[in-house]
């Protein structure tokens, strides 16, 4: 499936660019209830799961459904029930809309102060990791350090147990 998303203002002239749009942008796929005969030679195919079977009806599940379009392009249906609209939507008309800002915090190294990772990686690390192994309170603090200072505290302990 081919997307282009051209938005009004980007084209040059009259700024009337929806007819340039290729016609399969934001398209679906749909099952023609006329034409299907309910072999469920369609129902494997699908990576998502989405053609499903509902009230003995073969139908999409728009949820489930990614709009790869591999159902169509490998053309399992004998009848040729599997269809894409001609219809399309443009997701937004100001590029400003499919920008998303996402705010971390970030964790701080224990030594250092520098920011290496977010606190949520180390949360996970030190609750999940941490229990499953059975790690030491000391050990989890270690978790807390940059790579660089745990690579040299890793060396004092080395240099410490040969003393």
């Amino acid at each position: 499936m081919h997307r282009l998303f051209l938005l009004p203002g980007n084209v040059p002239g009259n700024g009337h660019c929806l007819e340039l749009i290729y016609k399969k942008v934001r398209s679906a796929v749909y099952i023609d209830k006329e034409l299907c005969k309910r072999c469920l030679d369609c129902l494997p195919v699908c990576p998502m799961g989405a053609i499903i079977l509902k009230n003995k009806e073969v139908v999409i599940d728009y949820e489930e459904c990614v709009e790869c379009g591999v159902c169509l392009r490998l053309r399992v249906c004998p009848e040729k029930a599997i269809r894409m609209t001609k219809e399309f939507e443009l997701s937004t008309e100001d590029k400003k809309d499919l920008n998303i800002t996402a705010e971390l915090l970030m964790a701080k190294c224990g030594q250092c102060s520098t920011a290496y990772t977010t606190q949520r990686i180390v949360d996970k690390l030190i609750n999940q990791v941490a229990k499953e192994l059975g790690v030491e309170a000391a050990a989890q603090d270690w978790m807390k350090l940059c790579p660089n200072c745990r690579k040299v505290q890793e060396a004092q302990n080395i240099g410490e147990a040969r003393i």
